[in-house]
């Protein structure tokens, strides 16, 4: 079930709690949308496999500045909203007018969703030790309704990727993957989670990675 591509309308269990991309008529949940049934623990959630991104708190995303206000940083979360990082919430103390110097319009930042005000304002901070300006490697768009196949179960699949092209790679939860490395490993890399992307989780997946890397290096 946890696998399952369900339907709007979808019966997804009893006696259980929803969570995003369903909803309850008694005690029956059911689907909300097209989308990847997730169960964890007594808590279903389903994956939307159209649209863009929904935010949640705590999650880590990778977000792009497209505008500096007078006291915070507007970015591209690959989402149909926009995320804040304000200035108190940034890793370190600096001036108002210094912020375009350590964060340009354009740059690439990993930071966490910190909360979310009502009506729809995403707050974010990079007060966490995982958080930090990207300025190297390459970032790329995959479906974010896609990460859990990329990621692999206890992070198999993306640990395998980064084992057999030596490349740095973080798989942040909106969509957007880093990869940074050598060129021709970032591309092959690149090449590897499209793959993944596309066709999802499969039993002999190191033997496709394999095979990948051979037909790379045949080039």
């Amino acid at each position: 079930m946890s696998k399952d591509i369900v339907i709007p309308g979808y019966l997804l269990g009893e006696d259980i709690n929803g969570g995003d991309g369903t909803f309850k008529e008694g005690n029956r949940v059911y689907s909300a949308v097209y989308g990847i049934a997730k169960r964890v623990n007594n808590k279903i959630e389903v994956i939307s496999l159209k649209g863009k991104y929904n935010p949640k708190k705590g999650d880590l995303l990778i977000g792009i500045v497209t505008d500096i206000t007078f006291s915070m940083w507007i970015l591209d979360i690959n989402s149909p909203y926009y995320g804040f990082l304000h200035l108190s919430d940034y890793t370190k103390k600096i001036e108002k007018e210094d912020m375009s110097k350590e964060i340009g319009i354009g740059e690439t930042v990993i930071a966490k969703v910190k909360e979310i005000e009502m009506p729809i304002r995403i707050n974010l901070t990079m007060n966490d030790n995982r958080c930090k300006i990207i300025r190297t490697g390459v970032v790329i768009d995959v479906s974010y309704a896609k990460i859990p196949d990329i990621i692999g179960k206890g992070g198999s699949t993306i640990n395998l990727i980064k084992k057999k092209t030596n490349c740095d790679i973080y798989v942040a939860q909106n969509g957007r993957v880093w990869i940074n490395g050598s060129d021709e490993m970032i591309k092959l890399a690149i090449n590897i989670i499209k793959m993944v992307e596309k066709d999802g989780c499969f039993d002999n997946i190191s033997e496709k990675i394999t095979r990948e890397i051979d037909k790379d290096g045949d080039r």
